[in-house]
């Protein structure tokens, strides 16, 4: 007999990453919504926008041109981001395009560091979906590392990684 998986069985397409990292919570926090101290070591092809609740910013990738649209959907000033953007497996053959969530939180420690992490819901429970989601898992820890080694030694990881 066949074993039947209800939907509220299947597991949910999500992560969360987290780091620590050796400078204080508005440092850091200044780090992800200053376009410019963005573009210094993630959004390596530039970010365009400050990150602001109800803004729509646009990141690009030296290493995957294109400008990619950022729906900032809330800011709490050295505590929380939330974006929306375009799940990477949304096209028209697997039922269109559709954005998943971003939650960026920023928690300070007791020793000065600050510890990020950064929580990305919302893929389709498919195939493709599930591709997208350890991508963007990939990517995400990624960007964790690149703003370590930029905040505490000032120079770009990101360059040249993927490329």
């Amino acid at each position: 007999m066949r074993d039947v998986v209800t939907k509220e069985k299947q597991m949910a397409l999500e992560f969360r990453v987290s780091g620590r990292i050796a400078k204080p919570v508005h440092e850091v926090f200044e780090a992800v919504a200053d376009p410019q101290k963005l573009s210094g070591y993630f959004t390596t092809g530039g970010a365009k926008g400050r990150l602001e609740t109800g803004a729509t910013v646009t990141w690009d990738f030296h290493d995957f041109p294109g400008a990619f649209p950022v729906t900032v959907v809330e800011v709490v000033k050295d505590e929380k981001i939330v974006l929306r953007w375009a799940a990477a497996d949304g096209t028209p053959e697997q039922g269109g395009s559709y954005d998943t969530t971003v939650t960026m939180t920023f928690s300070g420690l007791e020793d000065g560091r600050t510890l990020v992490s950064i929580a990305e819901s919302g893929w389709r429970d498919t195939v493709a979906g599930q591709k997208a989601s350890y991508f963007n898992c990939e990517g995400w820890t990624g960007m964790l590392c690149a703003m370590k080694i930029y905040l505490e030694h000032g120079f770009n990881f990101r360059l040249g990684f993927y490329k």
